[in-house]
């Protein structure tokens, strides 16, 4: 007997904030059936393929077996919520929030490393709201539209958790999210990973070892870049912690 296709879990974001790490970790969970590939972006990038398509991509499960992919883009996809409500709207949503400041500068040079970003990092910032203006209007308009820039440019935009889960929170209720800071990751793999299979109700599971992944070496930023990032981003922080009701060591 095989159950029928649905992901039990998504890991939706944010992007450069850990999700390879956490997605290689619950894979080998005996219970944890891994997609074709972690990152599926089926409602983001490959909406228009279909239903089926997606099926395809995750193999047949056993009883007491479940199965999720983590595409981090879907977080911040204005359509990805609503979508993935459509279809599945029972999944566990897992979030990992990383300190923005820092995801920012990790995304630049990420960008920087494909060769997709020319300008330097306070320019890229600078120009930043010039990219993205009316993209988001041109996205929600036409489900069909791809726009370069708001999956490549956003450095600030993504840092903004606030006002993604807000809007992720009108389709989701909010125990159906698991959201966690990158850095108990880093520093606490076991703690959280006990969190996650509690989350997903699947007795504990150790792992041996727990290796980082798809993590990337960038030079210092400069002090007033750093003092500009945290002094955008300290509002949203708290306005995040007011609204989760928790504490980020941010």
């Amino acid at each position: 007997m095989f159950q029928q296709f649905q992901p039990n879990f998504l890991i939706i974001g944010a992007q450069k904030s850990g999700t390879t790490s956490l997605y290689q970790y619950l894979i080998q969970h005996p219970q944890i059936v891994p997609a074709s590939q972690k990152e599926v972006h089926f409602f983001d990038l490959n909406f228009a393929k279909g239903v089926k398509w997606y099926r395809q991509q995750f193999k047949r499960l056993s009883p007491g077996c479940i199965t999720g992919e983590a595409s981090p883009y879907y977080i911040f996809h204005p359509l990805v919520a609503q979508r993935i409500y459509k279809l599945y709207p029972q999944v566990k949503l897992i979030a990992l929030l990383r300190n923005p400041v820092e995801r920012t500068i990790s995304h630049y040079y990420h960008e920087v490393r494909l060769g997709f970003e020319k300008l330097g990092l306070a320019d890229a910032i600078a120009q930043e709201s010039a990219r993205l203006k009316g993209e988001t209007a041109k996205m929600l308009a036409d489900e069909n539209y791809y726009s370069y820039n708001h999956q490549h440019y956003t450095y600030l935009s993504r840092g903004i958790y606030v006002e993604q889960l807000k809007h992720w929170m009108q389709f989701f209720p909010k125990e159906q999210f698991l959201v966690l800071p990158s850095e108990n990751l880093y520093n606490q793999p076991n703690n959280v990973l006990n969190q996650v299979w509690e989350f997903l109700q699947l007795p504990s599971y150790q792992l041996t070892q727990y290796d980082k992944y798809n993590s990337g070496e960038y030079p210092e930023v400069s002090p007033e870049v750093r003092q500009q990032l945290q002094e955008y981003f300290q509002p949203y922080n708290q306005q995040l912690e007011e609204f989760l009701g928790e504490k980020f060591d941010w």
